[in-house]
């Protein structure tokens, strides 16, 4: 079955930075784009950064654009957030996300979460 295990998330001050992974299993890891969203008390979730398939292009919400990198192993199944320059307002859960259109529907799994708090 599909997995999405996320570790990484934890307590930082301002300023800092934190590496948050995912680990897939259980799906063709190289053929989805992968993707971290984060949703923060009482508002929507959001999309920070996307990774696509093999060749590995990548987008950025605008608020992380400079500080957060998004990358990929295709041999490890492995997606990372590199997160620097860290403010309060980057607090949320930081969710991993892999998705795929395949006939013409949209796949998506999701990761439970992890909680990312930046506070001094």
């Amino acid at each position: 079955q599909v997995q999405l295990v996320e570790s990484g998330g934890g307590l930082v001050q301002p300023g800092g930075s934190l590496r948050l992974s995912c680990a897939a299993s259980g799906f063709t890891f190289s053929t989805y784009d992968m993707s971290w969203y984060r949703q923060a008390p009482g508002k929507e979730r959001e999309l920070v950064a996307t990774i696509t398939t093999y060749y590995g292009s990548t987008n950025y919400a605008d608020f992380v654009k400079g500080r957060f990198t998004i990358s990929r192993d295709n041999v490890k199944n492995t997606v990372y957030l590199q997160m620097n320059s860290l403010s309060p307002e980057d607090t949320a859960v930081y969710y991993c996300n892999a998705r795929r259109l395949r006939f013409g529907k949209n796949i998506n799994y999701w990761g439970q979460g992890t909680q990312v708090t930046v506070s001094s």
